[in-house]
């Protein structure tokens, strides 16, 4: 079966849950499956659930604390680009039939690698391996690149209320 790259852009909520819907469908299909983290280092709910009851799904951080409210440090695109050096073994060893990449674009407009760097990771995808990208901020680059784009729009947020990221729900 031919593997495709799907990118999950756009304001609106969802990305990475659409992305881990589809690593339980896949995993549920005895495929295996690996999802590295850009830009995340924080002990969110799913990489805890993850690692604690679905071994069919690898879950990797390739960030440290949340940085998206300041200017990233060199640390933090020191352990994107180990990170993305990492996937790119993970990609060739053809282990793994889906691989995520949660908010590699986000990694990208933070400039912790270049969408020309990303896409040369991809490049080396088996013909079989299907890969889901996440992320706001896609550039135009990472759309063409992509097979299937699909743009979340956020049309009303209780965000706008006040009302704070709740564990369990957005993280």
């Amino acid at each position: 079966m031919k593997g495709y790259v799907h990118l999950y852009t756009g304001d609106g909520k969802g990305k990475t849950t659409a992305a881990l819907g589809q690593a339980i469908r896949a995993a549920g299909a005895g495929k295996k499956v690996f999802i590295a983290q850009f830009a995340k280092g924080q002990p969110f709910s799913e990489a805890r659930v993850i690692d604690q009851l679905l071994p069919a799904i690898t879950i990797k951080q390739y960030g440290l604390e949340c940085f998206i409210l300041k200017t990233p440090t060199e640390m933090d695109r020191e352990v994107a680009r180990r990170g993305l050096n990492e996937l790119l073994g993970i990609i060739r060893s053809d282990e793994f039939d889906l691989i995520i990449l949660d908010e590699a674009n986000i990694a990208i407009f933070y400039n912790l690698y270049t969408a020309e760097e990303l896409i040369g990771v991809l490049q080396q995808k088996p013909e079989s391996t299907e890969i889901v990208i996440t992320g706001r901020y896609a550039t135009q680059e990472m759309i063409d690149y992509s097979d299937l784009v699909t743009d979340m729009v956020e049309v009303k947020h209780y965000y706008q209320k006040g009302v704070v990221a709740r564990k369990g729900i957005e993280y």
